[in-house]
C-alpha cells in the first residue's frame, strides 16, 4: 500500500490490516438496519445502515476515500463519492460501499439483504463518475477467459457451459427480476438454462456464482455501479471472471457520462474495476442461504459476516455489540 505523507512520512500498512475496521462497519450497518426489517420503509432502513456505517468508519485507522458510495443515486447525504472517513492515524485507502444491499428485501422481511463494503489500496477502485448502472457478467474462475459482453446471451451460455464441463441445460443463471431484463430472461430460458430471478441484490447473486456451495454458474444483467465495484473486489480476490460496461437507465445519466468524457461502449475487466489489492466484506441483515440475520443471545447481538480476501473466504460469527 502507498504511504501517506504530510508533515512526516507514515509507515506503510498492508491493506488487510483494515479488515477489522471493515467488519465493524458492515456489522454496525447490519444491526442498525435489522431494526427496520419487515417495516416496509426502505428509506429509513437505508438511512439507519448508512448512518451506522459512517459512524463506524470514522474510527477506522487511517484516511479513507469513498470512491463509490451512496450519493445521488440513493438520495443519500452521507458516504457520498469523495467523502473522507477514518481517524487519520494510519494508511490511505479507498472504499466502495453499499450499507444496505437489497433495501426492498429488508423492508419486506425477505432473505438476501446485506451490509457490504470493499476496501482497496489508494487509486485501485474504479470510479464510475456519474454512472449509476452497469451491465455485468460474473463467472467462476474456470470460465473467466471465455466471456465477452458483446456476445449474445445464447453464445455466452454455450461458452460458459463448455468451460465448466456442463450442458447449457445444466446451467443456473442469476438475473434480477427487473422490467429491463424481460427479454434477457426469456432468451436465457429459451436457450435451456435455469434462471433465478431475485427482485434485487446483484452482489448476493455474484457471491452465489463465486461460492460453489450455492450452485449458481453465471450472473447476467444490469445492476448498480457500487455493487459492480464491490463485486469486482470479491471476484478478483477469488480469481473469478467479471466484465462490466456502463448502462445508463435515463437520458440524463447518459448525457452526464458523456459530459464527463467517459465511454458508453468501453468494457471493463475485473482488473480495471479493481486494479490492486482489495478485499470484500458483507454482513447478513435479513438472512438467507449466504448469511444469517443478526440475533440476540445472552445480552449481546450476534451477526454473521463473510470476508473475501487473498483467495480465501472466511465466515465469521461475532458479537456486534457488548
Amino acid at each position: 500500500m502507498q504511504c501517506q505523507s504530510e508533515v512526516a512520512p507514515r509507515t506503510c500498512v498492508d491493506i488487510h490490516t483494515l479488515e477489522a475496521a471493515a467488519l465493524a462497519a458492515t456489522r454496525s450497518a447490519a444491526v442498525a438496519s435489522y431494526a427496520w426489517v419487515g417495516r416496509h420503509d426502505q428509506k429509513a432502513a437505508d438511512a439507519a445502515a448508512t448512518t451506522a456505517m459512517r459512524e463506524a468508519l470514522a474510527d477506522a485507522p487511517g484516511r479513507g476515500k469513498v470512491v463509490i458510495g451512496e450519493g445521488e443515486k440513493d438520495d443519500a447525504p452521507m458516504l457520498f463519492n469523495g467523502e473522507i472517513v477514518g481517524n487519520g492515524h494510519g494508511p490511505d485507502f479507498d472504499i466502495a460501499v453499499d450499507p444496505l444491499e437489497g433495501t426492498s428485501f429488508c423492508a419486506k422481511d425477505l432473505p438476501g439483504a446485506l451490509a457490504t463494503i470493499a476496501f482497496g489500496e489508494p487509486g485501485t477502485l474504479w470510479s464510475p463518475g456519474p454512472g449509476f448502472y452497469m451491465d455485468k457478467i460474473v463467472v467462476p474462475p474456470q470460465a473467466k477467459d471465455v466471456i465477452d459482453l458483446n456476445d449474445p446471451p445464447e453464445r455466452t451460455l454455450v461458452k460458459v457451459a463448455e468451460a465448466l464441463g456442463k450442458q447449457v441445460s445444466e446451467l443456473r443463471v442469476v438475473i434480477m427480476d427487473k422490467p429491463r431484463h424481460k427479454e434477457l430472461i426469456a432468451r436465457v430460458l429459451r436457450a435451456g438454462a435455469a434462471v433465478q430471478t431475485p427482485a434485487g441484490g446483484d452482489v448476493g447473486g455474484s457471491l452465489a456464482v463465486l461460492l460453489p456451495t450455492l450452485d449458481v454458474d453465471l450472473l447476467l444483467g444490469v445492476g448498480g455501479t457500487p455493487e459492480g465495484v464491490m463485486t469486482a473486489a470479491a471476484v478478483r480476490a477469488l480469481g473469478g471472471g467479471m466484465l462490466g460496461r456502463l448502462a445508463p437507465q435515463r437520458d440524463e445519466e447518459a448525457d452526464a457520462i458523456r459530459a464527463a468524457g467517459m465511454s458508453l461502449d468501453r468494457i471493463y475487466n475485473c482488473d480495471e474495476l479493481v486494479a490492486g489489492d482489495a478485499f470484500f466484506v458483507a454482513t447478513g441483515v435479513s438472512g438467507g442461504p449466504l448469511l444469517g440475520r443478526p440475533r440476540e443471545g445472552d445480552g449481546t447481538t450476534i451477526a454473521e459476516s463473510l470476508l473475501i480476501s487473498r483467495g480465501q473466504v472466511r465466515h465469521i460469527t461475532h458479537t456486534a455489540f457488548e
